[in-house]
């Protein structure tokens, strides 16, 4: 990559859309307003884990069946018992009054997203064929720190049938060096030859 393209990927804007981002951009900016940024990402971590660990807590914001009501007030008990700032918690109620508990998850994504490239943060999703030893993820992102000049949160995942090599997305841009694609594309230049 040129020292051009990487300087662009680090200063590229964010595009938020969509009904999760919505909500995301104003828990931010009540975050920010407030001066509680730090304690709000905090709080919105914690209730991600919660999410993640507790399939009962999840399927209550994604079940319809459940009034706003009810939701409501399981919501409030939850976060009172995990001790979650009062921002957050009334964010929260107002999520669950509105009917929108099922984008929870969704908010929750938007507002790291948001919260990493206001503090300066790259991320990069790293698709492999196989899982990445602790040293060969240690050496990707030492080497994305150098195409990009800061540190990277990588994110990575399997697809077995890349066969071999990597998909790196960094921002809108993406490198395709997998084996499945490299071949793809000799077949390609194979049909234009014969």
């Amino acid at each position: 990559m040129s020292s051009e393209m990487t300087s662009n990927i680090v200063s590229e804007n964010l595009t938020i859309t969509g009904l999760a981002g919505r909500y995301a951009i104003a828990l931010f900016d009540l975050g920010k307003e407030a001066n509680t940024l730090d304690k709000v990402a905090q709080d919105i971590a914690t209730l991600s884990a919660l999410l993640e660990t507790s399939a009962d807590l999840r399927g209550l914001t994604l079940n319809p069946i459940f009034s706003s009501d009810e939701k409501s007030r399981a919501m409030a008990a939850v976060i009172a018992a995990a001790k979650l700032d009062k921002l957050v918690s009334n964010f929260v109620g107002v999520v669950a009054n509105n009917r929108r508990l099922d984008q929870l998850e969704n908010i929750i994504s938007e507002f790291n997203r948001i919260l990493a490239h206001h503090n300066g943060e790259v991320s990069a999703s790293v698709v492999t064929a196989h899982k990445l030893t602790k040293a060969q993820l240690d050496a990707l992102k030492a080497k994305l720190k150098s195409m990009v000049g800061s540190d990277v949160n990588v994110d990575t995942d399997e697809d077995e049938g890349l066969l071999g090599g990597m998909i790196v997305k960094i921002g809108s841009r993406m490198i395709d060096s997998s084996l499945k694609t490299k071949l793809a594309n000799l077949e390609e230049s194979m049909k234009e030859v014969g």
